[in-house]
Formats: structure tokens, sequence, C-alpha cells
């Protein structure tokens, strides 16, 4: 029991921190929007597809490897291994994070060629400097989770949020009158403000140690998860790259394709993926606590909770569904003011229970071990998306975009979903889907049915605000009207915020 009310706790605290990190992160994309437009944000998306690229060299799989390696040392409670282990995650991170700078700084023209645009080339140079930092921030990073000190970092990314948008408001000033290319370049100076502050702040939080008898099972899981995270982060990258192309092919300009891709890139899926800081913060933290689980002998007791966690992921995912299917459009006008990011928020919410319980699964995945088919999963996605965009957007332009993210979501949740129930007792309950599907319906009938009246006033902010607290209240009672949420679960949500014992954690 205590095991579930400290990682209910940690993931309270982060969750928290993470949704104000990224309220603070939408209402300045908004401006950020304001600044540049859609065409700007679309040209800032291609910088940062190859961009995800190079921070997948740089960090080569060292955050789960120190995660999974300190929590093991940890289980165990041998604190000079813990050290050991944190010292070598840190050389490692070191060396990739300098090797991937240079790569990106020297092949940023031929990136920029394969884009068939010269503007980026700019941006990623600025951006290669950031590599070295981030991947000591990974490592660093991957030592707090595995030591239950979480809040630390979250803190840590807190402030460095404000800094990132202190520097990029002052470059935008600076340079951001002078075309696209320098207001990207604005938009990236501030990102690099704020990894390296944030490797200051861990380091500042870290105690240091010896590397070198830490090495060969460091290398054991970042070897094949760097590998893999290369090819899986290639496939995406160059999937991403070629969605332009694939917008202009189906007809109009360089400028509209841009723009379309930025409403969807930039635009709709933060909004769609703005909730799931709960998902992301539960998906971190089990991975150290399955860890120690296995090490300790003890995954009989935390498989109840993990179902229990599971199942309210998934009520949760769903509730944030509904929400942004049913005021999709009153969303989109009244962030962006711009009506095809309602349009296109609309069309991707179904995807959203999929896109955040994947997440969950992924976690789960990596706490046991499973890190290699997970990574395995996602090269099979990276893949089938990069050949869906190749064949599809040509003909097909924007809604062959669409059926390409929606079909990879759905692959990759089911290769990660099949392959965690061979492995583990734990069980998808289909039931429980189609419960919770039926009850996002639900909550809007009833909402419909006592609050009709407001719904013809989704322009205002605060009527929109209320309306979907409205809804999710409505979404609530119809969880428990049709039995998808069960008393226990409720029962033993409370028994954790109460501190009481519970028998069957």
């Amino acid at each position: 029991m205590r095991r579930a009310k400290q990682l209910l706790l940690h993931t309270s605290a982060m969750t928290a921190t993470s949704l104000l990190m990224r309220t603070i992160a939408l209402v300045f994309q908004v401006y950020v929007a304001g600044k540049i437009g859609a065409a700007g944000i679309g040209l800032f998306q291609l910088v940062m597809s190859v961009y995800t690229l190079a921070t997948t060299v740089a960090v080569s799989g060292v955050r789960l490897a120190a995660t999974r390696l300190i929590a093991q040392q940890t289980g165990r409670g041998d604190n000079a291994a813990i050290r050991r282990a944190t010292g070598c995650a840190m050389g490692y991170a070191a060396f990739f994070g300098m090797a991937a700078l240079l790569l990106l700084y020297y092949l940023a023209p031929a990136a920029a060629a394969w884009v068939g645009d010269d503007r980026i080339i700019l941006s990623l140079r600025v951006l290669a400097f950031a590599l070295p930092f981030v991947a000591a921030s990974g490592a660093m990073g991957g030592y707090f989770i595995a030591m239950h000190q979480s809040v630390k970092m979250s803190l840590v990314q807190l402030s460095e949020q404000f800094i990132r948008i202190g520097c990029t408001v002052l470059a935008l000033l600076r340079l951001g009158g002078y075309g696209l290319e320098y207001a990207c370049g604005a938009l990236t100076l501030g990102m690099l403000a704020s990894e390296v502050f944030s490797f200051l702040a861990l380091l500042l939080l870290l105690l240091a140690s010896l590397p070198r008898p830490m090495l060969p099972s460091l290398l054991r899981i970042t070897v094949p998860l760097s590998l893999s995270s290369y090819a899986r982060s290639a496939l995406s990258t160059a999937q991403h790259l070629l969605v332009p192309r694939g917008l202009r092919l189906f007809g109009g300009g360089a400028q509209a394709a841009l723009a379309a891709y930025g409403v969807i890139q930039g635009m709709s899926l933060p909004i769609l993926l703005f909730p799931a800081a709960l998902i992301a913060v539960i998906a971190d933290l089990i991975v150290p606590e399955l860890t120690e689980a296995q090490v300790q002998g003890r995954l009989r007791g935390l498989d109840y909770m993990l179902e229990r966690l599971y199942r309210l992921g998934l009520f949760f995912s769903m509730a944030v569904a509904g929400a942004c299917f049913f005021f999709a459009h009153p969303l989109g006008e009244l962030i962006y003011s711009e009506p095809a990011a309602g349009q296109y928020i609309r069309l991707l919410a179904p995807l959203v229970p999929i896109m955040y319980m994947d997440t969950l699964v992924d976690g789960m995945l990596k706490g046991v071990g499973e890190y290699r088919a997970n990574m395995r999963y996602n090269i099979i996605d990276a893949a089938t998306g990069l050949l869906l965009v190749w064949l599809l957007l040509p003909r097909y332009g924007v809604a062959g975009y669409l059926f390409s993210i929606s079909a990879t979501e759905l692959l990759n949740f089911a290769l990660s979903a099949a392959r965690l129930t061979r492995v583990t007792v734990f069980r998808l309950q289909p039931l429980c889907w189609l419960l919770t599907a039926a009850a996002a319906v639900g909550g809007w009938w009833l909402l419909r049915l006592i609050f009709g009246r407001l719904l013809s006033r989704t322009g205002q902010p605060l009527i929109l605000l209320l309306l979907v607290f409205l809804y999710l209240a409505c979404y609530g009672a119809a969880l428990l009207l049709c039995g998808a949420l069960r008393r226990e679960e409720l029962s033993w949500l409370f028994s954790l915020l109460r501190g009481e014992k519970s028998p069957k954690t």
C-alpha cells in the first residue's frame, strides 16, 4: 500500500507540474502562431522533425537505461552501484551528445536539400549546440525517476519553460521582422537557452559518481535500444519531411502545404495531446516501480494497482476524447482563431484513447524489461507511416495524412497491447472500452438534455469552460450508471488519498 500511495503522490505532483507546463506552452504557441502564422509554424515543425532525429542520436536510450539500471540497484539497496551507474550514464550521454552535435551541424545543408527549403539550416545549426545538454539531462532525468525524486526534475522543467519563453520573446522581437528563417531561428535560440539552463540546474542536484564498473550493464540496455530508436526516429523524420511534399503534389503551393501541415501538427495535435500529461507521468513513473518489483519478486502485489491505473487511465482518455470531439470547433476558434484547427481536432479526437493508452502500455512494457519489443513495434509503426505518407498524400492530400496517422496509431497500440498480455497477467478488458465509449456519448446526451440552452453560447470562453466541466460531470455520471466505473475503484483511490491500508496492494 505504501508503494501505491507513493506512486500516487509522485503522479499527482508531476501531473500538476506537467499540466502547468503544457498550459504555458499552449498559450505561448498561440502567441507564436500569431507572430509567424501557419506557414511559419509549418516551417518550424519541419525543423523539429529533423531535430527530433538528432535528439534520438544524442540520447541514444540513456534515459530508460539509466532508469532501469539505477532502479535495479535501488531494489538491491546498493548505494555504491547507484553512484557508479549514474556516472556511467553521464559519460555515455556526453559522448553521444557531442557526436549528435557534429552530425546535425554539418549535415544541416543536406537536410535542407532533402526538405527543399534552405531556411531551416540556420535553425538546425542553432539547435545542434543544444544536443549535448539534452543528452546529459536525459541521463540525469533517468536517475531522478529511478530514485523517486521526480518532483525535483519537474520543478527544473517548469523553470526551463519560463527561460525558453523569455529568451524566445526577446529573440523574436529582435529577429522576427527579418522573415520566417530568422523567426524560426529565434524560436530555436530560446530552446537552446532553456536546455543549457536545465542541464546546469539538474547538475547542481546530482551527486557525481564513478562510471566504469557499470558500463557493460549500461551498454546491454542502450545498444539495442539506441539502434532501434535511431531507425524509428529516422523513419519518423522522413515521414514528417515527406508530408509537405505530398501535399504539394496533391495540389497547391509550398506555402499552402506548409500551412496545412502546421495546422495539423502545430495546432490541432497539441490540443489533443495537452491533457496527456497525466498518462505520460504515469508511464514514466511505473518503469522504476515495475523494475524494482521484478528485482524484489513482488510483482503479484503490483498487478492490482496497475490494473486500476490502466482502467482509470482509460476513463480519463475517453473523457478527453469526448470533450475534444464535441467541443472541437469552439476550441479551434477560441484558441487559434483558425476554423481548420477545429475541424482536424474533431477528426482526430476518436484516436485520443488509443494514443493515450498506447503511451501507458509502452511504459508497462519498458518497466517489465520489454523495451526491445516496444522499440520493434515503434519501428514497424514508423515504417508503415512512411509508406502510407509516400503512397497516399499525393493522391488524397490531407485525408491521406489523417488516415496514415490513424492507421499507425492503431497498429502500434495493437502490437504493444498484444505483447503485454503475453508477458504479464494483464488483460485489456474490451467490455470496459465499450462501456467507457458509451459513457462518453451518454455524457453528451445528458449535457444536451440538461444544459441544452448553454450550447448555443460556446463562443464565449467562460461558457465554453463551464460546459466542458459540466460535460465531464455528466460523463462521470454515465460511467457510474453503465457500470464501467466500479465502486471498488473509487474506494481504492480514496483509500490511497486517506493513507488507509488495502490488502490487495
